[in-house]
């Protein structure tokens, strides 16, 4: 809530600005209280009135239900330190193993203590040591692997391949959430904000990185679906020449795109919206060539084919971020 306060000045000129009552005995300030004044990398002064105490667990309880996993994500993504699973009564194996399934999938997240009724999940991140851009690096990385393997796949039939990359997309998943996670505790935290150097704006346009990233995970989980559909299928060699050069035109856009967020280089930016018409002529190619593949097997290539092409679709969406 905004709050307009006048700046004042003492006759021997100090100047100084009255907090809101309200909020000093929300915090349980009194006459004397020492409080924390730091000024932000733009200008702003943050007034801190807990800045010496330690700091405080943020807890959650949550109640045995059939959306528990949903439900421990949320809290984790939220920023939670603690979260308590309880039951009534007894909690059954069924449950105990969704909470371990669920911890599996977010860095940092423990079980610390189980009895009978009650499990509790702690995180045990420090955020200050967790930089966006690296768990955003690591993770395309990831991802860029499983672009380059999944085509692979796809041309050769090779259904070991197709399911060791959707395998790795748990991997990339795990980064996403834990991204997620430390973007909202810097929002959160001006002073983490600060040391970081990552701003609110920034941390906005990190979370639609990651979720373009995550998305071409799951584009490339798609293409292996539908390589495990085809049973070991080869598409002929015309069309698996034309798959390579789609393949390797949208791994050099999506680094590209990587490349010109993390830098903010437009003309990077705009090397990937240029691609778009190379991109577009191999597509049309491609539909030409897949009309002499078998009649049973055209649904899932050109499906796969269409993923395919997404990959760059999520690399330009991630160029448009740079302005």
């Amino acid at each position: 809530m905004s709050n307009l306060r006048k700046v004042q000045q003492t006759p021997t000129g100090t100047f100084f600005v009255c907090v809101p009552k309200s909020w000093a005995q929300q915090n349980g300030l009194k006459k004397g209280t020492l409080v924390n004044l730091e000024v932000t990398g733009d200008g702003k002064l943050v007034v801190d009135a807990k800045y010496d105490f330690e700091q405080q667990q943020k807890i959650a309880t949550l109640r045995v239900g059939p959306f528990l996993n949903r439900e421990i994500i949320g809290c984790y993504l939220l920023g939670f330190d603690v979260i308590r699973v309880e039951a009534k009564d007894r909690i059954n194996l069924e449950v105990r193993n969704t909470v371990k399934t669920t911890v599996s999938s977010l860095v940092g997240l423990e079980i610390v203590e189980e009895n009978y009724s009650q499990v509790v999940l702690q995180c045990l991140l420090d955020p200050s040591g967790s930089q966006p851009e690296k768990i955003l690096r690591r993770n395309y990385a990831i991802i860029s692997g499983m672009t380059h393997d999944v085509t692979n796949s796809f041309i050769n039939g090779d259904l070991q391949l197709a399911k060791a990359v959707v395998t790795r997309d748990v991997e990339s998943n795990r980064l996403y959430f834990l991204l997620v996670r430390i973007l909202r505790t810097i929002i959160q935290n001006p002073c983490l904000s600060e040391k970081l150097g990552i701003t609110p704006i920034d941390c906005l346009d990190y979370r639609l990185a990651a979720s373009l990233i995550e998305s071409i995970g799951d584009t490339c989980v798609q293409v292996a679906t539908k390589t495990l559909e085809l049973h070991g299928f080869k598409p002929s060699g015309e069309l698996a020449k034309l798959l390579i050069d789609l393949q390797t035109v949208c791994l050099e856009a999506n680094e590209q795109a990587l490349k010109s967020f993390i830098n903010k280089d437009m003309a990077l930016a705009e090397n990937v919206r240029n691609i778009k018409t190379k991109i577009h002529d191999i597509y049309a190619n491609i539909e030409k060539v897949v009309k002499n593949q078998p009649v049973d097997v055209m649904p899932q290539l050109l499906a796969a084919i269409s993923f395919i092409r997404q990959i760059y679709e999520h690399s330009l969406d991630m160029a448009d971020l740079v302005a």
